[in-house]
């Protein structure tokens, strides 16, 4: 896998944890609305560095609608180009006349101030301006306590638990195409089972708010049964001609990983699953 494939899957692995993190207090709720996520929730992710924007990208996939800040123009632009950010304000004011009207729809948007993170946390100390949701680790402590003691849930990225994996799927070539058809063979094995109703919202906006950031890798969270069935339905997809492209799907669990590659029938056979150390 070549060093951009890695970078996304890094990337999206992020997503993905903190993503889990936002859901659990979404589960937490007195009655979860899996179509609105945690829509109508405020999030706070403080500095929009490496770190913020993956909490951003998970924020816009659970429904939240986001307060970043950044004061250095270079970090403005970049998180325009990626699409992690909807909006970019010069002041707290403009911010909260956007964020409020889409808090009150229940939809998620991601907005930033042009300003260092601790004056927008002392205008917000000021203001009185609560958010619902925390980034997690930030230590300015007049503005994070602050909101701590209002009572502001921090966000704590979630690794995979007992029984679950993380599924990462990729083609060689024409991705446009193929991913689609793989993550609705996904959709498909996800199907019939309410509980799956994270990973099934993860499945249908991931690619949207990821965007370039994971671009060429989808990923999904799930039960190691429902793994094991797609690995089952892409093989035999791609040994049948019905994808017509090598697919890789990358297995990972607890510090455990095996890959998988497929070949259509015009090339080689399909490889067995091998270990990373093996693949090294």
């Amino acid at each position: 896998m070549t060093t951009d494939a890695n970078l996304s899957r890094s990337f999206a692995t992020t997503v993905d944890w903190l993503y889990a993190g936002l859901m659990r207090a979404a589960k937490a709720g007195a009655a979860a609305d899996r179509e609105r996520g945690l829509g109508g929730k405020l999030l706070y992710g403080a500095e929009l560095d490496g770190a913020g924007s993956a909490l951003v990208v998970a924020a816009n996939i659970a429904g939240v609608a986001t307060l970043t800040a950044a004061a250095d123009v270079a970090t403005q632009k970049q998180a325009i180009r990626n699409g992690v950010i909807d909006f970019l304000v010069t002041t707290l004011d403009e911010a909260l006349r956007i964020l409020k009207n889409e808090l009150r729809k229940g939809e998620a948007v991601a907005v930033c101030v042009g300003k260092a993170p601790e004056a927008i946390e002392r205008e917000m100390v000021d203001r009185g301006v609560v958010p619902d949701l925390l980034r997690s680790g930030v230590l300015d402590a007049r503005g994070i306590e602050s909101f701590i003691v209002a009572g502001a849930r921090q966000i704590d990225p979630v690794a995979t638990g007992r029984g679950e994996v993380v599924l990462t799927w990729s083609v060689v070539g024409a991705p446009v195409k193929w991913l689609p058809r793989l993550d609705a063979i996904a959709g498909e094995c996800l199907a019939g089972s309410p509980e799956n109703w994270v990973a099934q919202r993860w499945l249908r906006l991931a690619p949207r708010y990821l965007g370039r950031l994971a671009q060429g890798v989808h990923l999904l969270r799930c039960q190691s049964s429902m793994a094991k069935r797609f690995v089952e339905r892409v093989k035999e997809q791609v040994a049948s001609g019905k994808i017509g492209v090598p697919v890789e799907i990358q297995l990972s669990s607890q510090g455990d990983s095996k890959v998988h590659r497929f070949m259509p029938p015009e090339g080689e056979k399909a490889d067995k699953p091998l270990s990373l150390a093996d693949r090294q």
